[in-house]
Parts: C-alpha cells; sequence; structure tokens
C-alpha cells in the first residue's frame, strides 16, 4: 500500500504524486508525447514520442483517486484515440474505458483530445454505450478547410467532419463536442475562413476555442511563406470567435428541456450550487448553475432539469439526488 497522500505516478516515469485540492474531479494521464507531426506544433520535439502508460498503473491511480474521494477522472494525453499503439494494441482503450467505469466510487469517466482523423467505430460505439463513460467528443479539427488542414499536415475536410458528427449522434444524440481551431494559418483564404464558417454553423458544438495563429518555433510553419499580416489574424479571430460564440449560444438553448446528470461540484452563498453535466468538461466548458442548492453537497450526482440558459452555461432544477448504491 501506498503511504497516505501519495499516489500512483500520473505518467511514465514519473514519480510518486500527492493530490491537491479537495474537486471531485481529478486527471489521468494515460500517455506523454506525441507522434504526430503537425506543421504548427513543437510538442513532439521536446516531449518525445508517444508512450502509453500500462493500463494497470491507470486502474490502480483511478482507484487510489476513487479512495480519496474523487467521483469523476478525466483521461488526458496528447492523443488519446492512440492509446495502446505502442503496447500493441490500438484499440486498448475500448478495452480500458469499461473497467475504468467499474471502479468502486468512481461515477463518470472522460476522455479528452481525440484525434478525427483516428476515430473508428468501436471507440464510438464505447464513449456512446457505456454506463458511467461520459459521450463526450474533445475532437482536434484545428479547420476544416482542406488546403489548409494539409498545410498543418492533418487530414480531413468538413464534409468529412459534419459525418463524423452524424455518426456520433446518431448513436448518443446528447452527446457533448468541443473542439479548437486555428485562423490565419499560412496561405488561408477568405474562401477557406468561410468554409470553416460553413463547417462550424452545421456543426452545433457544445464549447469552441479559437486562436490566431503565431510562429512557434522550431515548427514546418514557422518557416513557411504566406504569412498573413496581424491585421488580417486579428480580423479573422474576432469575426470567427464572435461566429462561435453565437453558435454555442444557440447550442446550449437546444438543450433547454433536457434532463441531464450533474456532478455538483461547488457549493457556496454566492454561486450556490454548480455542477457540470456529461456535455460538460472542467475548465474548457460551461457548467451547470442550479436554481437551487438545497440538499446538494460537492461530489454527489444529480438529475437535473435544463430550464434556462446563461450564455454557454446550462440553469437547471435539481430533480433528485443519485443514490452510489443504486448505480
Amino acid at each position: 500500500d501506498l503511504p497516505d497522500g501519495l499516489a500512483p505516478a500520473s505518467g511514465p516515469r514519473a514519480p510518486l504524486r500527492r493530490r491537491l485540492g479537495t474537486s471531485p474531479v481529478a486527471s489521468v494521464k494515460l500517455a506523454s508525447g506525441c507522434d504526430r507531426r503537425c506543421s504548427f506544433c513543437a510538442i513532439p520535439s521536446f516531449r518525445g514520442s508517444f508512450i502509453s502508460r500500462r493500463p494497470s498503473d491507470v486502474l490502480q491511480e483511478t482507484r487510489w483517486l476513487a479512495g480519496q474521494g474523487v467521483k469523476e477522472i478525466m483521461l488526458v494525453s496528447e492523443n488519446n484515440t492512440s492509446y495502446g499503439k505502442d503496447l500493441g494494441d490500438i484499440r486498448l482503450l475500448e478495452t480500458l474505458l469499461p473497467e475504468l467505469a467499474e471502479v468502486d466510487g468512481i461515477e463518470r469517466v472522460r476522455v479528452s483530445y481525440l484525434q478525427p482523423a483516428e476515430m473508428r467505430p468501436g471507440l464510438i460505439d464505447v464513449l456512446t454505450s457505456t454506463p458511467k463513460v461520459a459521450p463526450y467528443f474533445d475532437l482536434s479539427f484545428q479547420h476544416s478547410a482542406p488546403g489548409v488542414l494539409r498545410a498543418m499536415r492533418r487530414f480531413g475536410d468538413t464534409d468529412r467532419f459534419l459525418g463524423l458528427l452524424e455518426q456520433i449522434r446518431a448513436k448518443a444524440p446528447e452527446a457533448g463536442v468541443r473542439s479548437n481551431f486555428i485562423v490565419g494559418f499560412p496561405g488561408e483564404s477568405e474562401a477557406d475562413v468561410a468554409e470553416l464558417e460553413r463547417f462550424l454553423t452545421g456543426a452545433r458544438l457544445d464549447a469552441i476555442g479559437v486562436f490566431g495563429y503565431s510562429d512557434e518555433d522550431g515548427t514546418e510553419a514557422a518557416g513557411y511563406e504566406e504569412k498573413l499580416s496581424e491585421e488580417v489574424v486579428a480580423e479573422r479571430l474576432a469575426r470567427v470567435s464572435r461566429l462561435a460564440e453565437e453558435l454555442v449560444s444557440q447550442r446550449a438553448d437546444e438543450r433547454v428541456g433536457e434532463s441531464v446528470e450533474v456532478l455538483v461540484e461547488s457549493v457556496d452563498e454566492e454561486e450556490g450550487a454548480v455542477g457540470r453535466a456529461a456535455h460538460q468538461a472542467p475548465e474548457t466548458d460551461g457548467q451547470i448553475l442550479f436554481t437551487s442548492g438545497a440538499d446538494l453537497t460537492p461530489g454527489r450526482m444529480v438529475v437535473a432539469k435544463v430550464v434556462g440558459t446563461e450564455g454557454v452555461d446550462l440553469v437547471a432544477e435539481p430533480l433528485h439526488v443519485i443514490e452510489e448504491a443504486g448505480r
């Protein structure tokens, strides 16, 4: 057994760590490094090749966290869709997720950072049909214009990405989807921006991050010609960000009337009770604002009905607390 206050390593070759804070949500590292060679990203140069943690280590850390009161774990790495490929099983994530969901005390398992080009039917099935695994898709689209994606050393286009979202929602209509996008990439045309706007309008994403391109030392894109001026990048960033804000608010409005399972994260006199549903990841997405905090405590799972919105956040009426023994 580990000494009190110590957890298994959070990544390959990492030392034991102490848990800081008392949040009911904690991250668990699946892997380190990255084998992809996106032209705008320097991560492979300083984090090295993709190295998966052994499933037994991930399970051990999850059990320890559950013993510390954690109710939701969020699996993190540079590319979770590649988990297991260096261990000889590219579908290892599909096997691991149900095992993590069965850990006593864990009420929700969430997977972050998925590569659209590496999504597969079996993984979609597990993410949308496994009890306690959140039907949540943090998909790294980055853009949707084919020419820009090729320059980024990535794959796909608007119609393929929309088709992927259709596959997901056919399995889980209320699935949560978020993504980040880069505008102003070298060589990006007005037609490319319009193509990205077409994708965003059709995608119905719950959360959207938009970033203006800037050179990163040591990357291929830093040496590209056809750089756009800072003024053009700033204009496109503002334009697409405005659209994104409007679209995520519309998506939030679509969820009014839904019944959601919410993990209560905090309760205080000023903000009341706050939590997150399955389609909302910590820190990056919206949250649930309860109409009443009576009988709610952090770490409890609550069934609630969405009755309104505040931007990307949802306002929900708590209906009843889910008893752990019944799950």
